[in-house]
């Protein structure tokens, strides 16, 4: 067991909290914010601790200069004063005497949050490849880490495992708590019948969590692009629709070792382009040679909502169609308003795209849980350990 904030007394201390505020940004607005929302309870247990709380956090990919002005956290100071209801410390920079003295000048009950930390990321990528001398000097900022973004708990980063690695106390946030609690209890003992909607692009994306979950699960339930490759596998014609050639194979093995546990599609709503227009609904699981799966369709739409109506535990990452076009997200919508409407079933959603459609939809407070880290949540579903988490120190 990994130490939590009960374990660790905080009071007159330095606390380096690695958060994640990579929220949406267009010309320094916010369009969501639930990522620092999610961030709160942590910050405020620190603060009601006496702690000085000092938070770090990524926004985007730096890989040129131009990039430091568009991916400021400065906008994430403004937003993170307002819900804390207290003045946050905004530091322009990620090292250098400037950020030195603003945190020794802080006192207890005080927020400070530095620069993005992937600023480091233009000298050789210094943060993404947890460059030790970084990780180092960021460890000696403070007294206690805490890790409390879940979404780059996968990633060998200086701002999480150099950190943690360099520092004498170390322990996860309320967040990062409760999110390994919720997939934990998903997959560890569920209560059954378990059902794993799985979705989007690519099979290879998924394939640890499709082999993982074989053990697991009761059903897995394919949609999106990822199903053509099955379906392909199946010998079923699947038109000019994404596929991965070099998974077929792999695909076959699974359906085999799956012994009827993987569903499919059964049709589909199709399209001659790949453009959010009208598209025309399929007879069986075959598309013509000119179209392109985009949605699944009405009869598919039945066939899954009848698996995941029978289940206790509902495991739900990634969308079963093109979830951006209006036309093509029924199938997806679909899924998210079954799942809503449930009751006695343990539900937790994750990946971006499949969150955003119980978000969007009004649904948001019918799951039992939504998951703020689509990779991590992948690879613990895979039963990966997670390396931001495997370095905090145990109980």
């Amino acid at each position: 067991m990994k130490k939590t904030l009960a374990d660790i007394n905080f009071k007159d201390k330095k606390v380096l909290v690695r958060a994640d505020f990579n929220v949406p940004l267009v010309d320094d607005v916010i369009s969501d914010d639930n990522r620092i929302i999610s961030a709160i309870p942590t910050i405020q247990y620190l603060l009601d601790h006496d702690a000085k709380v000092i938070l770090l956090s990524h926004l985007g990919r730096i890989k040129r200069s131009e990039d430091l002005k568009k991916y400021s956290l400065k906008p994430v100071a403004k937003r993170l004063a307002e819900l804390l209801g207290t003045e946050v410390n905004f530091v322009d920079e990620i090292s250098r005497v400037t950020l030195q003295t603003a945190i020794n000048s802080l006192e207890n009950k005080q927020v400070l949050l530095m620069e993005n930390t992937r600023f480091a990321d233009l000298e050789n990528k210094r943060e993404s490849n947890n460059d030790a001398i970084l990780g180092k000097y960021w460890a000696s900022l403070g007294d206690v880490f805490v890790n409390d973004a879940f979404g780059t708990a996968h990633r060998e980063h200086a701002s999480n495992v150099g950190i943690a690695t360099n520092i004498n106390e170390s322990c996860i946030g309320l967040l990062v708590e409760k999110e390994l609690a919720m997939l934990n209890k998903a997959i560890i003992n569920p209560e059954r019948p378990v059902v794993v909607i799985l979705g989007g692009a690519k099979v290879s994306d998924k394939i640890g969590v499709i082999d993982h979950l074989l053990k697991v699960a009761d059903k897995i339930i394919i949609g999106g692009a990822m199903s053509f490759t099955f379906l392909k596998a199946q010998e079923f014609n699947i038109g000019k629709s994404l596929i991965e050639e070099d998974k077929i194979e792999l695909a076959k093995q699974y359906l085999q070792k799956a012994i009827g546990k993987i569903i499919l599609p059964i049709d589909h709503l199709m399209s001659k382009e790949f453009v959010d227009q009208s598209g025309i609904n399929s007879t069986d699981a075959n598309i013509a040679d000119d179209y392109i799966g985009m949605d699944i369709g009405a009869k598919t739409i039945t066939l899954f909502n009848n698996y995941i109506k029978e289940a206790k535990t509902i495991i739900w990452n990634g969308p079963v169609g093109v979830f951006e076009m209006k036309n093509f997200n029924k199938g997806t919508l679909a899924i998210c308003e079954t799942i809503a409407h449930l009751n006695n079933v343990f539900s937790i959603v994750g990946g971006g795209d499949s969150a955003a459609a119980a978000i969007q939809s009004g649904f948001k407070d019918k799951f039992s849980y939504i998951s703020t880290g689509g990779g991590a949540s992948l690879e613990l579903l895979e039963g990966k350990p997670l390396p931001a988490i495997e370095v905090i120190q145990d109980k």
